[in-house]
């Protein structure tokens, strides 16, 4: 939680909701539901990169569902320092000729090796679904 102070960063409270759950345990290891930037409960922001939100705006939305993962791994670890990430995907809604999906996947994996420190990769595909509506 110190480096999140230090960045200037806070875990926001997951809102609960009985049809959906943010983790589940599975033996030792935890599963994070896909995360949307929504804080305190409003999304901050939706649309097709390259149509409707610029790359900085989708890099900073990117990272806000960053931190949202971090805080259901909290949630289901019950402390910052036991997270070490295995496996992240990250999916961008864009237009077809928008490619640039890997800058907007990046800028969630900054945030987390900012928050978690280095480790030998942030594993995991960056998947673009280019031609969204």
């Amino acid at each position: 939680m110190d480096r999140l102070e230090a960045l200037g960063l806070e875990l926001p409270v997951l809102a609960g909701n009985a049809y959906y759950m943010d983790h589940r345990a599975v033996d030792s290891s935890i599963h994070i539901s896909g995360q949307l930037p929504y804080r305190d409960g409003v999304l901050l922001g939706q649309g097709v990169v390259g149509r409707e939100v610029g790359l900085e705006t989708a890099q900073e939305l990117a990272r806000h569902c960053a931190l949202n993962c971090l805080a259901a791994a909290v949630q289901a670890m019950g402390d910052l320092d036991r997270v070490r990430i295995v496996q992240m995907l990250v999916f961008v809604a864009s237009t077809p000729d928008f490619g640039l999906q890997s800058k907007v996947a990046n800028a969630a994996s900054e945030l987390l090796i900012e928050v978690l420190g280095k480790t030998d990769g942030t594993p995991g595909p960056r998947l673009a679904w280019p031609g969204c509506r």
